[in-house]
């Protein structure tokens, strides 16, 4: 699938991101009808016989729409994590292929083998970077996209401005470039063109939508922070990522953890990763630029709106330097 194939039915040029707990069908659905990529991550469901029926539940109604409306929804992805510690990377993989899932982000490893078979019936492969050398292994691996995970982005994020580490990716790659860190409303999508990026990928934002699995009150401490109140830390799954500090506090972690580079002990009450997101709630910096939670269709059309204003007060101001 060409660059021109995989963005024609998209109405913004924006991925919503997989997040780990939060995204689901229903999220995947809503952006793909709305015109935006939607994707969610394999392991949100508990088994790879769960994780096909979510596959073929969106595909089911996507088709159904597509037919009822006349129109082409925009492609869907799933998230694989490539890493040894994934039992059920190659079921899930398995899975992607059978139903020829169009997109497949993977994270923490990139591997030819993955990208040789999704490229086998004709879908594209993202992977997620956060320096160079990472950039480097996936674009060996022969993936088709970039995602860029720059400073301020929710969950496992980089430290990168976009600026330089753009400039630097576009030296060594011509495939899809996406930018993430921060991003939360429709003049920030267009940034991120201006930028250089082929596509906008945003996760926090789509929390705070009434089709995400988050629950009140974790959308409302969203609402409720500005970017001090985003910290970035290793403690909590030994990768350094971006979470809610008031979610950090109420779970007990002190500032001598959070510090630490050693994963916190969760002990009996969060005895595992996925337990402890349940209650340490990752987002990152773009929660200053969110007031409200909505549906996915109403927030569409703001951006929409808001990426159309951009990009035509940019032209004006540029006019003054042409």
């Amino acid at each position: 699938m060409d660059k021109n194939q995989f963005t024609k039915n998209l109405s913004l040029p924006l991925v919503a991101a997989p997040m780990f707990l939060i995204s689901g069908p229903e999220l995947v659905i809503e952006a793909c009808k709305n015109g935006i990529v939607g994707t969610f991550p394999a392991l949100n469901q508990r088994t790879t016989e769960g994780f096909e029926q979510w596959v073929i539940q969106i595909k089911t109604e996507l088709e159904a729409w597509e037919k009822q409306t006349g129109k082409k929804a925009a492609p869907f992805g799933v998230n694989l994590i490539v890493h040894f510690t994934n039992p059920r990377v190659e079921p899930d993989l398995q899975v992607c292929v059978k139903h020829q899932v169009p997109l497949i982000i993977t994270s923490l490893g990139a591997i030819s083998l993955v990208v040789d078979a999704v490229h086998s019936y004709g879908g594209l492969v993202f992977h997620d970077v956060i320096k160079r050398r990472h950039a480097e292994k996936a674009i060996e691996a022969g993936v088709d996209g970039l995602i860029l995970v720059c400073a301020g982005a929710g969950g496992h994020a980089g430290t990168l401005h976009p600026v330089p580490f753009i400039n630097e990716i576009k030296k060594i790659f011509n495939g899809y470039i996406l930018l993430s860190g921060g991003l939360s409303t429709g003049q920030d999508i267009a940034s991120a063109m201006q930028m250089g990026a082929d596509l906008a990928y945003m996760g926090t934002r789509f929390i705070n939508t009434t089709e995400s699995n988050a629950n009140k009150e974790y959308k409302d401490m969203i609402i409720d922070s500005q970017t001090k109140d985003v910290t970035y830390t290793a403690a909590i799954s030994g990768v350094s990522a971006n979470f809610l500090s008031k979610s950090l506090e109420k779970a007990g972690i002190t500032q001598e953890q959070i510090q630490s580079k050693a994963k916190v002990d969760f002990g009996k009450e969060l005895d595992t990763e996925a337990k402890a997101w349940k209650t340490i709630w990752s987002a990152g910096q773009g929660v200053t630029s969110i007031e409200d939670s909505l549906p996915v269709k109403q927030l569409l059309e703001r951006m929409k709106t808001e990426f159309k204003d951009a990009i035509s007060y940019q032209q004006d101001k540029a006019k003054k330097y042409l």
